[in-house]
């Protein structure tokens, strides 16, 4: 199997830059793929859609996202991405072209997942996320819920973002979702991650039940790690604070996992609040 990891491409194509082009079906993954641009004042980012549905998430700064006749200008509610708040994003159906620019710089992450249905493109507000806690002791993330498996505006994607404080773990206890039953569905997933200083990294380590697939790497800002299948934890170190965005899909838009058995007993600890 080819590496996991992808490498901040960081290329410059002349009215934007290119920090990372994963795509279905040209990878290792099927459903699911993800771009991530940097845009600057005189960038403009053309694409249609065929046989895929898509979701622009403008991580920092402000964008305009144009789809067919409807154009939203000025999305985007972070300064920076560690502010933390939730942020907008564009949802695009399959056969629909769209367009993005900004009048300054910002930073945006196409998400992608394969889908024959035609939906409608549509704004998703900041306000229209939902926002949850999870974990406990150092186990500890804040998540912002962009397309959730609950959401009826997608076909199949899911989208969603993390943060996840210094010295703590995410992703954890190791959890799957890669096989179809009754407690867990099959989905894909890409983790784009960032740091809060350009020189920090978190460990991810993706493996399987048997270890065919048992791969540890460390992640640099930008970066992104594809996920077919297994148990994908995230370690974050000492002094860095980490972001993912993480996009999902698979036959059926449904994010039902199953923990590690050797490492579930993390969650019933009693000796931290």
């Amino acid at each position: 199997m080819a590496s996991l990891k992808k490498e901040c491409l960081n290329i410059d194509l002349g009215n934007y830059v290119l920090l990372q082009n994963i795509e279905a079906k040209k990878s290792i993954l099927n459903y699911i793929g993800l771009r991530a641009l940097e845009l600057n004042d005189k960038s403009l980012y053309k694409e249609s859609l065929d046989g895929q549905e898509a979701c622009v998430t403008v991580l920092c700064g402000k964008a305009n996202v144009k789809v067919g006749e409807n154009e939203y200008k000025n999305i985007g509610r972070r300064e920076k991405n560690f502010d933390k708040n939730p942020t907008d994003s564009v949802y695009i159906t399959n056969k629909d072209s769209f367009e993005i620019s900004s009048d300054s710089n910002a930073r945006v992450v196409i998400s992608y997942a394969i889908s024959d249905k035609v939906l409608e493109s549509r704004l998703i507000k900041a306000e229209d996320n939902s926002v949850e806690k999870r974990g406990k002791g150092m186990n500890k993330r804040l998540v912002n819920n962009i397309l959730p498996d609950s959401s009826t505006i997608s076909d199949k994607l899911i989208v969603v973002e993390v943060y996840t404080d210094e010295a703590n773990w995410s992703s954890y206890p190791p959890h799957k979702h890669d096989t179809a039953s009754e407690t867990e569905t099959f989905l894909e997933e890409i983790y784009y991650h960032e740091m809060d200083k350009e020189q920090g990294f978190v460990f991810q380590r993706v493996y399987t039940d048997d270890r065919v697939l048992d791969e540890t790497m460390s992640l640099y800002n930008k970066d992104a790690v594809m996920v077919p299948r297994g148990y994908h934890p995230v370690a974050v170190p000492y002094g860095y604070n980490s972001y993912y965005l993480n996009v999902m899909a698979g036959p059926n838009k449904e994010w039902k996992f199953h923990n590690e058995k050797d490492h579930e007993w993390i969650i019933d600890r009693k000796d931290v609040e």
